[in-house]
């Protein structure tokens, strides 16, 4: 099973490229999810009001199963599909790219739209760092005080992300690990006496 994919590190902005009178700005986001996704694109439709069009592309999952491609009033395929294709080129996911156009008074015709709208997102991308992250699964698990020690031992060996610490009756974490490594956690984490935990996949 495939475990890691390519995507760039930070995001990446203000990437402008001029053409016949046109300016088209680039940006590339790193994203997990649609919500992300949404929320980026709603940053830049405020920082960028009165732009003519903000298109874009992205795709989400292992191997960009989750994609798509938006012309935003552009003619069809001549924005969003040349993005897209950058993305291919490159092989990332887990990425959104934005092209940010303000209309210089010139016409660029279909052929000319394809064009900028490939060189801006290239550009884009060639700015930022691509790295190869992995995959990973959210782990719960539910355990008594004394054990604090052992289980925190565990998750900084592993590297694990915690993002949840609670304590009542008992302790309960909420982290991230590499999915790669999830089944040699759940063996060690069976070998703790008295601690339960769940995988959310």
């Amino acid at each position: 099973m495939q475990y890691d994919f390519q995507t760039i590190d930070q995001p990446i902005e203000n990437v402008l490229l001029k053409e016949k009178g046109s300016r088209f700005i680039g940006y590339a986001y790193p994203v997990q999810s649609e919500e992300e996704l949404k929320k980026n694109l709603a940053h830049l439709r405020s920082e960028h009001p009165k732009a003519t069009h903000h298109c874009y592309a992205f795709r989400i999952g292992l191997n960009g199963e989750h994609y798509r491609a938006n012309d935003d009033g552009e003619p069809s395929g001549s924005a969003g599909l040349p993005i897209y294709n950058q993305l291919l080129a490159h092989g990332l996911t887990n990425i959104l790219v934005v092209v940010v156009r303000y209309y210089g008074g010139t016409k660029l015709g279909v052929s000319g739209l394809v064009k900028a709208y490939k060189d801006s997102a290239k550009e884009t991308l060639t700015q930022g760092k691509i790295i190869t992250s992995e995959l990973e699964t959210m782990v719960e698990l539910e355990f008594g005080f004394n054990q604090q020690n052992s289980v925190f031992t565990l998750l900084n060996r592993i590297g694990a992300k915690i993002f949840e610490f609670v304590t009542d009756e008992n302790c309960r974490i909420q982290a991230s690990v590499k999915l790669s490594q999830k089944e040699s956690i759940s063996e060690q984490l069976s070998e703790m006496n008295h601690i339960s935990f769940n995988f959310s996949d």
